[in-house]
């Protein structure tokens, strides 16, 4: 599978779409917002969580993609992905050492619902980054099998197993890449509309609990990157940071990784929000960063 370039054209509109596990229901209320509004992207640049939303956007770039959505959030409510008792899963982890789910579930929900095979067949550029171990760097898929570059995005180191191509490893992209607007930057993108999880609305405290420790480190990693994209823009960029719509945003210590039971709420909280946000931009050329 190897990386071609996508040829976006300065000018173009990229939707940028974060990682960020069941959180990432909210990109979904952002896209409502978006193509009710009738703008429809040239490219469509995703990590994680945001892979998969951005994949199924990217291959109906309308209204019609945000029911897609609901449907594939409503079966990974329903714990097909990661289904199991603590004793099932306890085994999968002796068994593999290595993590705590296996990836064929979620490539059946992939397969389902995207509907589409290939990169090629989508209506608009895609483009998903997922970590190579052996070479410790970002990989960004833009052509060949769909499926197999976003599991590889979507591969949470312990939760999932890493996805092997072409004899490399892959996990998840949100090591290399959370919030990737370099990346649509780089594609000639002009305005960019960012999609997150709702995390970087708070600022970070310092951990109180051993299991914060790494989720803080690894949340300082992510925001650094995001934060130097937005400070690195060319002028010619506009970029739009749509709202989550929390009263609090979410904190770094959300460990309930199975529970989907909230997305349907946090889909409508972020579709209004994002919604009145684009209704306060004035005019095509403002910032909404």
């Amino acid at each position: 599978m190897a990386e071609t370039p996508v040829p976006a054209g300065r000018g173009s509109t990229a939707f940028v779409l974060g990682g960020g596990g069941v959180l990432g229901a909210a990109e979904v209320g952002m896209l409502q917002a978006l193509l009710e509004r009738g703008i429809r992207p040239d490219l469509v640049v995703g990590t994680s969580v945001g892979a998969i939303n951005g994949a199924v956007v990217a291959a109906d770039p309308t209204p019609d993609a945000v029911d897609r959505l609901r449907v594939v959030w409503g079966d990974l409510a329903s714990q097909r992905v990661f289904a199991g008792s603590v004793l099932r899963r306890m085994s999968t982890l002796v068994r593999t050492r290595t993590h705590l789910h296996a990836r064929e579930p979620l490539r059946e929900l992939l397969l389902a619902h995207l509907p589409v095979r290939t990169f090629a067949e989508l209506a608009v550029p895609f483009q998903c980054v997922a970590a190579s171990i052996e070479r410790a760097a970002e990989r960004w898929f833009s052509d060949g099998a769909l499926v197999d570059a976003v599991l590889a995005s979507c591969a949470v180191p312990g939760l999932l197993p890493p996805v092997e191509l072409a004899g490399e490893h892959y996990v998840d992209g949100g090591l290399v890449h959370s919030i990737p607007v370099g990346r649509a930057v780089a594609l000639g993108a002009g305005t960019i509309y960012v999609l997150h999880v709702g995390r970087i609305d708070r600022p970070l405290r310092p951990p109180a609990q051993p299991w914060e420790v790494a989720l803080v480190a690894f949340e300082i990693a992510r925001r650094h990157r995001f934060a130097a994209d937005l400070a690195a823009l060319p002028a010619d960029v506009t970029v739009h940071v749509l709202p989550a719509g929390d009263a609090e945003p979410p904190g770094t210590g959300n460990l309930r990784y199975r529970d989907f039971s909230g997305a349907p709420e946090r889909i409508e909280r972020a579709y209004v929000a994002a919604r009145r946000h684009l209704d306060g931009i004035a005019a095509p050329g403002s910032t909404g960063a």
